[in-house]
C-alpha cells in the first residue's frame, strides 16, 4: 500500500515521513474518512488512493490553506499560471519580491491570487515555516533557496483530481463531532502539545493550541469514541497526553524533528499515536 504523496505544501508536523508507520495502525475498513486539522494532507493523500472512503470531509481553522485547497481543486489551471507569475518576479527581483507579496493583506485578495500568495509564501519561506503574529499577518523571513519549486504543475493537477468530490471547508476541529457518523474514521494531527513549557516551533493561527485545546480534544475524541467512529491522534510523547488518554490505546511512531533553528537538534523523536480501537499487526 505504497503510493505518492503527493502534497503542495510543506507544513510542520506534517506526516509524509510517518505513513509507513501509520499503516499498520490505521483501521482495516471503514465508512466515511474526515481530518479536522488537514495540514499538508499527508495522510487524506494516502487513505484516498488506497481506501477510497465513501464520503471525504477536510477542513482546518487555517483560511489560507483551506482556500488553497478549493481553489487547487476547483481552479487550478488558472493556479498554475498565477504561480509562474510568482516564480518569474522571484527570479528578478528576490526578497524584495518577497517582502512586498508578504505584505500583501490576503483578505484585500481574490481567492485566486490569494491561494497563489499562500503556496508562494511557503515555497520561499524559510524551512516552510507558517507561522502569524498577534495581528494575525504571516511573519516567516524568505528562505535561501536557490530554485525553489514554486509551480508544481504536474503535482498540483494530480492534487486536483485526488480532491474532486472532496467537502473541503474551514472549521474548528470540535465541530468534526456533528459530521461524524458510527463506521466512520476520524484522524486527529493538532498542533502538538510542546515537549517543554513555552517551546512550540510553529503558530498556525493567532490563537494557541495549549492545555485548555488539548483537553477539549480530549472531549472530542471520547465523544467520537461513545458515536462509534473509529479515531486515530497524533500528538507529543509527553506525561500531559499521557494522562489525558489513559483509557485508549497509546502507540509509539518515531519521526525526525525537521524545523528547528539549530540544525544539530533536527533529529529522530518519538511520538504518541493514540487509537480508540485495536490494532491488528
Amino acid at each position: 500500500m505504497c503510493v505518492q504523496i503527493p502534497k503542495f505544501v510543506k507544513w510542520a508536523g506534517g506526516k509524509t515521513q510517518l505513513i509507513e508507520q501509520f499503516i499498520p495502525l490505521f483501521p482495516k475498513k471503514f465508512n466515511c474518512y474526515l481530518e479536522p486539522f488537514v495540514g499538508s494532507g499527508a495522510v487524506f493523500f494516502h487513505l484516498i488512493q488506497n481506501f477510497k472512503p465513501k464520503k471525504i470531509i477536510l477542513s482546518d481553522i487555517n483560511e489560507e490553506l483551506i482556500n488553497a485547497y478549493l481553489i487547487i481543486r476547483d481552479d487550478v489551471e488558472r493556479l498554475i499560471v498565477e504561480l509562474k507569475q510568482h516564480k518569474e518576479y522571484h527570479q528578478s527581483e528576490g526578497k524584495k519580491y518577497y517582502l512586498t507579496i508578504r505584505a500583501t493583506n490576503p483578505n484585500d485578495l481574490p481567492p485566486l491570487e490569494r491561494a497563489a500568495r499562500f503556496i508562494y509564501l511557503n515555497k520561499t519561506c524559510f524551512n516552510g515555516l507558517y507561522r502569524v503574529n498577534s495581528k494575525g499577518k504571516f511573519n516567516v523571513p524568505m528562505g535561501s533557496y536557490k530554485n525553489p519549486d514554486i509551480i508544481q504543475e504536474e503535482k498540483l493537477k494530480l492534487i486536483s483530481k485526488l480532491l474532486q468530490n472532496v467537502i473541503i471547508k474551514v472549521m474548528s476541529f470540535e465541530k468534526i463531532i456533528n459530521l461524524a457518523k458510527k463506521g466512520d474514521f476520524v484522524y486527529l494531527d493538532p498542533p502538538y502539545y510542546p515537549l517543554q513549557k513555552g517551546k512550540s516551533f510553529t503558530t498556525y493561527s493567532k490563537n494557541n493550541f495549549l492545555e485548555k485545546e488539548q483537553e477539549l480534544l480530549t472531549k472530542v475524541f471520547e465523544t467520537l469514541d461513545k458515536k462509534g467512529c473509529y479515531v486515530m491522534e497524533s500528538n507529543s510523547e509527553t506525561k500531559f497526553i499521557k494522562n489525558l488518554y489513559t483509557n485508549f490505546k497509546i502507540h509509539m511512531v518515531t519521526a525526525r524533528r525537521m524545523i528547528n533553528c539549530d540544525g544539530s537538534k533536527r533529529g529522530a523523536i518519538n511520538e504518541y499515536v493514540i487509537t480508540n480501537y485495536e490494532v491488528l499487526k
